[in-house]
């Protein structure tokens, strides 16, 4: 069965099984459209991550400017927000430069996963055996 001379399918690629515009299109693909998607940016998903993007930025700032910056619970915070910002940016970009077409061996729809499960062993770890700057006191009894 053939699907067309240009159109190579393997069974991991998952580069056009979601989106807005699976399936159209994908025949018709050429060379001269560029990287950049312009169709992307206004679809319910790039809306949705610049949304997140936004919002995680903004409480990354609100935190960082707050008086009890010194607290570990609002450092862990700092973390989580930056994590997930650039976690999101890598997503956007993705889609945004068309990478799915180039990284057709990556499940994209499952990657998410990926990146979820490396965030909480970090997390885990660097909770696990958070090192602590206390000194400790040197005048003790003999």
């Amino acid at each position: 069965m053939s699907h067309g001379a240009g159109l190579v399918r393997t069974t991991c690629s998952s580069g056009s099984a979601f989106g807005p515009r699976a399936g159209a299109g994908q025949r018709g693909t050429s060379t001269s459209e560029g990287m950049l998607d312009p169709v992307y940016p206004r679809t319910h998903g790039a809306l949705l991550k610049v949304a997140q993007m936004v919002t995680l930025l903004i409480a990354f700032i609100c935190v960082r400017s707050s008086p009890w910056i010194n607290q570990s619970a609002y450092r862990y915070f700092e973390v989580v927000t930056i994590c997930n910002l650039i976690m999101i940016l890598a997503f956007y970009l993705v889609h945004l430069f068309r990478l799915y077409r180039v990284l057709t061996c990556i499940s994209w729809p499952l990657s998410i996963f990926g990146f979820i499960a490396t965030f909480l062993c970090l997390a885990s770890v660097w909770l696990s055996y958070k090192i602590s700057c206390v000194t400790q006191s040197t005048d003790a009894a003999v």
